[in-house]
């Protein structure tokens, strides 16, 4: 594939001794993997697993040196595979970008036909980075609350983390369903973002992360989409309406979840799972194609706390996210 030019423009994550050396230099085309489908990137986004691929003890990372970037858009510059010609604009994200191979901070790359998704049409491929993986996981979690018997009306539906890029985007796409979403976030000045989103009400992070002697409380939720782990999810099985579930994403706080089997044999809730890495192709693509229409988020800007950076502002977002400091998005320029 000669599309590649000889050496590009990367961020590289890599071990030395202890820690990690990163930021920006030249990497060559033939560092890359193999794959039937060659790519210009122009866009990528920030996840908190793509901050973590850059720290030494964030047990992510498989490869070293690596470029992060668990999610990319771009246009094929040339593909050995049928399905997709020089010119396509095209998504991907999951699997193994950026953990075990190469990923989305790079101006080229090489990707399995198998992990690509065609772009919808009506998504830039700067909105279907707005979007990302946190949104496809936001997606994710509606389709997957919806298909479990949840409808508009039911009752209020909670999102914890709803500052954070899932949260946030539950939130507007809950909202823009017709659902009554009550934002759970500890971050003082998020109010206003959050209700412009769609949030009808705001619930405070002491509430949802304080411990409770009863295994059940008040029977709240008609639904949920926890993006935090084990320092919320707790308190939303213990509150959830008889037969509800919480789609779960999250692990941000911890990955030890502390509960008893009360909520699932007394009220019959349900735990569902977002697995967005690894589901199937076939699956992704028809995700995709909601997002780009009746799961589309009824803002891709500034409402969600959109900020563009190129990938030389990686450093310092991956600092924020890292110490807890995310608010909305972050997109990355990586063309041009």
């Amino acid at each position: 594939m000669k599309a590649i030019p000889t050496t590009f423009p990367a961020y590289v994550a890599e071990r030395v001794d202890d820690g990690v050396r990163r930021g920006v230099r030249s990497f060559a085309a033939e560092e890359l993997p193999t794959g039937e489908v060659a790519v210009r990137i122009d866009w990528s986004s920030v996840n908190y697993k793509d901050a973590l691929a850059t720290t030494a003890d964030g047990k992510v990372a498989r490869i070293s040196p690596l470029i992060p970037g668990i999610d990319l858009a771009g246009v094929v510059v040339d593909s050995d595979d049928p399905a997709f010609a020089a010119g396509d604009p095209i998504v991907a994200h999951g699997y193994d970008l950026g953990v075990a191979r190469h990923g989305g901070y790079a101006a080229y790359t090489r990707l399995p036909a198998g992990y690509v998704v065609p772009l919808p049409s009506g998504l830039s491929a700067r909105d279907a980075m707005a979007i990302g993986t946190a949104g496809f996981t936001a997606g994710m979690s509606v389709a997957a609350l919806e298909r479990h018997g949840l409808r508009p009306g039911d009752g209020p539906v909670l999102v914890t983390g709803a500052s954070g890029g899932v949260g946030s985007i539950a939130v507007a796409i809950l909202a823009a369903r017709g659902h009554e979403v009550w934002a759970g976030t500890g971050k003082a000045g998020e109010e206003d973002r959050l209700r412009a989103l769609g949030a009808a009400g705001i619930i405070g992070r002491d509430e949802i992360v304080a411990t409770s002697p009863r295994p059940l409380e008040s029977a709240r939720w008609a639904g949920a989409v926890d993006a935090v782990g084990a320092a919320t999810l707790p308190y939303v099985l213990r509150t959830l309406r008889p037969g509800a579930a919480v789609a779960s994403s999250g692990n941000a706080s911890g990955a030890a979840l502390e509960t008893t089997v009360l909520p699932f044999i007394l009220r019959g809730v349900s735990l569902l799972g977002m697995d967005s890495a690894n589901l199937a192709i076939a699956e992704r693509r028809a995700l995709w194609e909601r997002l780009a229409t009746d799961l589309r988020p009824a803002s891709l800007g500034e409402a969600q706390g959109l900020t563009e950076i190129g990938l030389d502002g990686l450093d310092v977002a991956f600092d924020a996210i890292l110490a807890g400091q995310a608010r909305g998005r972050w997109v990355v320029r990586v063309a041009g």
